[in-house]
């Protein structure tokens, strides 16, 4: 019974596992290695056959111009996205653990709320706010092809600098006051103290929400989507997410959308390792 009892506690989370995850991801693997075959005018149920192409699917999104064009404008986004966001989050979070922000308290659901705000609603709330005839920010053209992938970075990062701030925050409050008064002790000032005691601290948290952030990036899909109605600066392939809904939904051809997810969540698995290798090999060469 002893044995067995770690297996049962276990097994509601399996189960969940097995159930929104491995079942999904299993069955776009399976979808993506098909192709369907329309005959006559397409409209009866016998017209539709499904074909087996092995990694046929794959090899046509990876040769894809315009998917290969929406991955590196992702990935632009998020190398410059990414870093000011979390610079930001760690920024605020180290004012507010400083003390030196009045009513932190205050300040911290402040930095939060955006991030209670849903992702299609920011979107909508900036769009609006972008359009030259509603902008308050006078009659600059934030939406235009050169403007509107920094303008969606914009929507990202004031939705999400306060969540990320929180986790930051929630890890400096973990450290222990002891380490502050032994670097004071030693003369350290208070960027002394942020660089030697606070960041070495609290790098898993660091870690953590640039992991978060990366799988974030690579999903974006909200605010094109959105944005895509407002300006024609946003194509149907404009992040591989909306290339996936386009040919999901409006192309009805769900196995190349699936080849193409199948894919993103490869890409993602990669970069968020990649992140976590970095990370465990400079605690190991600081331990060194």
């Amino acid at each position: 019974m002893r044995i067995r009892a770690p297996h049962l506690f276990v097994l509601p989370f399996a189960l969940l596992f097995a159930l929104v995850y491995v079942a999904p991801v299993g069955y776009a693997i399976h979808q993506s290695l098909f192709v369907s075959e329309v005959s006559g005018l397409g409209l009866g149920p016998g017209d539709r056959t499904t074909k087996f192409v092995g990694l046929s699917n794959y090899w046509q999104a990876l040769t894809d111009p315009a998917l290969l064009r929406g991955v590196g404008r992702t990935l632009l986004f998020g190398v410059v996205q990414v870093p000011v966001m979390l610079g930001l989050a760690l920024v605020l979070a180290l004012l507010l653990d400083s003390g030196v922000a009045w009513l932190g308290g205050f300040f911290r659901l402040a930095f939060f709320l955006p991030y209670g705000i849903p992702g299609v609603i920011a979107a909508i709330l900036w769009g609006f706010l972008y359009l030259p005839e509603l902008s308050p920010f006078g009659h600059h053209d934030f939406l235009s092809s050169s403007t509107v992938l920094w303008s969606m970075a914009n929507v990202t990062t004031w939705q999400w600098t306060g969540y990320n701030m929180l986790i930051l925050f929630a890890a400096l409050q973990a450290v222990p006051r002891e380490l502050y008064e032994a670097a004071r002790m030693d003369g350290a000032g208070e960027l002394r103290t942020v660089v030697s005691v606070k960041l070495p601290m609290i790098m898993p948290a660091l870690v953590m929400t640039g992991i978060f952030s990366i799988i974030g990036t690579l999903q974006l899909f909200s605010e094109p989507k959105v944005f895509r109605n407002l300006t024609g600066a946003v194509s149907s392939d404009y992040t591989p997410n909306l290339i996936t809904f386009t040919e999901a939904f409006d192309n009805n051809n769900p196995h190349m959308a699936s080849a193409i997810a199948v894919l993103l969540a490869l890409v993602t698995c990669v970069l968020s390792f990649g992140l976590l290798k970095l990370s465990w090999r400079g605690a190991a060469e600081e331990q060194r």
